[in-house]
């Protein structure tokens, strides 16, 4: 099977779409003339034209604004912002327009859209661009909130959430994109909400997404020499989460370590944590553990960096301590 980068994944996948639906249109900063800022749009210019890649100007919460009133009238805006730490010029637009008018219509109104980019640190960016906001997102009735880790996926959940009736947020990372991966030639779609377990293991479930997948499947390889076997599950998407998957999981392994790159307070580990608690908690051979970023704001220095997000240590010494090693 052929190999493609992150970046092309997406590609295909909007292309694909917009050749299907000539309802579906990308807009954003520098998505047209500059081929997008990571060069994920590269070429669609050319193909579809400026009715339909749409350069904007540096305002969030005008083009996302426009995005909604289009989706309510019958297109299929993807909306792309530079980072999801701009999208908070835009969040009233996302959350209290695009959320709600499905419930606020009665039914009336649906809002098919996906808002995506990238999210998280991109190394030495500093504390106002390096944020994860999935936990803030998911947070909210009305949206899904999809985060992939690898090409195949992101393909494949993004031409699904284009196509899905409900706002999508499809969050990505700026140090994925040149990832490679292998993607079918033919067309495929993965629904959302449904998690992936990318390795079966017995002694203990490491639960993870987007981006900090690299981390988990790391520390699992070095766990193995340990002697230690780590089932690991990719979760896909954050609004849905796919609780049966990680129940299930944990009635096996009796045990469970939660990495996600976002702060510890009200995170998607805080609330993986409360269910496993509350639906398996007679399973658990120890507390529930989790591995976020410290509960500070991102540093520029990269030694500092290093020292406050996710890494392969930091989780294997979680996993070590629920198997009281």
């Amino acid at each position: 099977m052929r190999e493609i980068q992150f970046r092309e994944a997406l590609r295909e996948a909007m292309t694909e779409e917009m050749r299907r639906d000539q309802h579906v249109f990308l807009m954003g900063e520098e998505v047209a003339q500059y081929n997008g800022a990571y060069k994920v749009s590269q070429g669609m210019l050319d193909e579809f034209g400026p009715e339909r890649i749409i350069d904007t100007p540096i305002a969030e919460l005008g083009f996302a604004g426009i995005g909604v009133g289009a989706a309510v009238n019958g297109l299929r805006p993807i909306i792309e912002f530079m980072t999801f730490n701009f999208s908070l010029v835009a969040i009233d637009q996302v959350i209290n327009s695009a959320a709600k008018f499905m419930s606020m219509s009665g039914g009336q109104y649906s809002c098919p859209m996906v808002f995506r980019g990238p999210t998280g640190n991109a190394g030495m960016l500093s504390s106002q661009h390096s944020q994860n906001f999935e936990n803030w997102y998911a947070n909210t009735p009305g949206l899904k909130v999809v985060v992939p880790s690898n090409p195949y996926d992101a393909k494949g959940l993004l031409k699904t959430s284009i196509r899905d009736n409900d706002p999508v947020i499809f969050m990505e990372s700026e140090l994925m994109y040149g990832d490679k991966g292998e993607v079918p030639e033919e067309e495929y779609l993965l629904p959302i909400g449904v998690a992936n377990v990318v390795k079966a293991g017995q002694d203990v479930t490491l639960v993870s997404f987007g981006k900090m997948m690299k981390v988990v499947l790391a520390a699992a390889a070095e766990l193995a020499k340990d002697g230690i076997s780590a089932e690991v599950i990719d979760l896909r998407s954050v609004r849905p989460i796919d609780y049966k998957t990680i129940v299930e999981s944990v009635k096996k392994t009796n045990r469970l370590v939660v990495v996600e790159e976002a702060w510890p307070l009200a995170s998607i580990s805080s609330e993986i944590a409360y269910h496993i608690q509350r639906y398996a908690f007679d399973y658990l051979d120890a507390p529930v553990n989790r591995v976020t970023s410290r509960d500070v704001p991102l540093p520029y220095a990269p030694t500092l960096i290093d020292a406050i997000l996710p890494n392969v240590d930091r989780t294997i010494k979680a996993v070590k301590a629920v198997m009281y090693r």
